[in-house]
C-alpha cells in the first residue's frame, strides 16, 4: 500500500486545525461532488479522495493514528500490541540474565511489525544486550569556553578524560560511546549522555555564535565623534572609531569577534555594539551658559 498524503489532497497544513479540514473538505466536496460534475471520472476519482481524507483527517483518532504511522494507520493497534509485547520480553531478558534476544520466537512477531522496519528490524531483533546509558550534567561559565579545553569528568567513580570542544551551547547534549554500563561479551556497552550548562558571567549577551554589548557613550563623544576602546569577551582590547553625530541606539557589527563556532576551528560569530547615549548631570553655571547659547544657534 502506498503512502496517500491525506494533508495534500484536502490542501492544508499538517498543523491545521479540525475546523480547517472542515472547511477545506466542504469546499472540495462540492467542487467535485458527481452531481456539479456529471460523466467526470476524474472529478468522481478526487471526489472518492477527498471523502477518504476526511474520513481519516476528520476524526480526531484516526488523524492521530495517521501522523504516527503513516500508510499502515489502520493497523495502529496490531503495532502497539507488538511493541508492548517486545518491551515486555525486554523486561523480562533484563530480569533474568538468563537469555538474549536471539532465543525469541519468531512466530511471536507479526509481518506487519518487520514490515514497519523493513529487513533491518530481524537482525536487530538478534542484537545482544545493551548496557544502561549514563547521564550526567556540566555546568561551565561562558569563559569556559571560548576555546576547546580538556577536562576530567568523575562519572559512577570512574574518571573520564575528554575535549569540550569551543563554542558549545547551552543545554547541548553530546554522547561518549561506550562510558555507560560495561556489560562485558553479554552485549554492547552502554553510552554516557553530558548535558551542558552554560552560566553567562559576562557583561555579553549570547545569541547562538553571536554577541552582544552596550556601551555608553557621552553626549560629547556622540556629537563630536572620537575613539573608545572595549574589551572582547575573551579580554582583548579593541579600538572602535565613533563617528560624528553618532545617534542613541546605533549598532555596529564587529565581524568575528563574537563566540566560536563549535566544532569550526578559526570560525566567529559577530559581535554587535549598540550605543547608549548618556546625558550629562551636574551641569555647571558655564556649561548651562553654553548649553543654552547652543540651543539659541539651533
Amino acid at each position: 500500500m502506498n503512502y496517500i498524503d491525506y494533508y495534500k489532497i484536502l490542501g492544508i497544513q499538517k498543523n491545521a486545525s479540525e475546523k480547517d479540514i472542515k472547511k477545506a473538505y466542504r469546499k472540495l466536496a462540492r467542487k467535485y461532488h458527481p452531481d456539479v460534475n456529471p460523466n467526470n471520472k476524474e472529478a468522481e476519482k478526487k471526489f472518492k479522495g477527498i471523502n477518504e481524507a476526511n474520513e481519516v483527517l476528520g476524526n480526531p483518532e484516526n488523524r492521530k493514528k495517521y501522523d504516527k504511522y503513516g500508510k499502515d494507520w489502520q493497523h495502529a493497534e496490531e503495532f502497539e500490541k507488538v511493541k508492548k509485547q517486545q518491551q515486555q520480553y525486554q523486561q523480562e531478558y533484563n530480569t533474568s540474565k538468563s537469555q538474549s534476544y536471539s532465543n525469541f520466537n519468531e512466530e511471536d512477531f507479526s509481518d506487519f511489525f518487520s514490515s514497519m522496519f523493513g529487513a533491518g528490524f530481524q537482525q536487530d531483533r538478534r542484537t545482544k544486550y545493551k548496557g544502561q546509558d549514563y547521564h550526567a550534567e556540566l555546568q561551565l561559565n561562558l569563559t569556559d569556553i571560548l576555546r576547546s579545553e580538556k577536562q576530567t569528568l568523575t562519572v559512577n567513580n570512574k574518571k573520564i578524560r575528554l575535549t569540550i570542544p569551543a563554542g558549545i551551547e547551552n543545554g547541548q547534549v553530546i554522547r561518549i560511546k561506550n562510558h555507560g554500563e560495561k556489560v562485558g561479551n553479554r552485549g554492547v556497552n552502554g553510552d554516557l549522555y553530558i548535558k551542558f550548562n552554560i552560566l553567562n558571567n559576562t557583561r555579553f549577551k549570547r545569541d547562538r555564535n553571536d554577541l552582544y554589548l552596550n556601551i555608553d557613550l557621552d553626549l560629547y563623544k556622540s556629537l563630536l565623534g572620537g575613539k573608545i576602546v572595549i574589551s572582547t569577551i575573551d579580554g582583548k582590547k579593541l579600538k572602535l572609531k565613533v563617528k560624528p553625530e553618532t545617534q542613541n541606539g546605533t549598532k555596529v557589527k564587529l565581524k568575528g569577534k563574537g563566540m566560536p563556532i563549535y566544532k569550526k576551528d578559526n570560525q566567529f560569530g559577530d559581535l554587535f555594539v549598540t550605543y547608549t547615549i548618556k546625558t550629562p548631570t551636574n551641569l555647571s553655571v558655564k556649561e548651562k551658559e553654553l548649553f543654552t547659547e547652543l540651543s539659541k544657534l539651533r
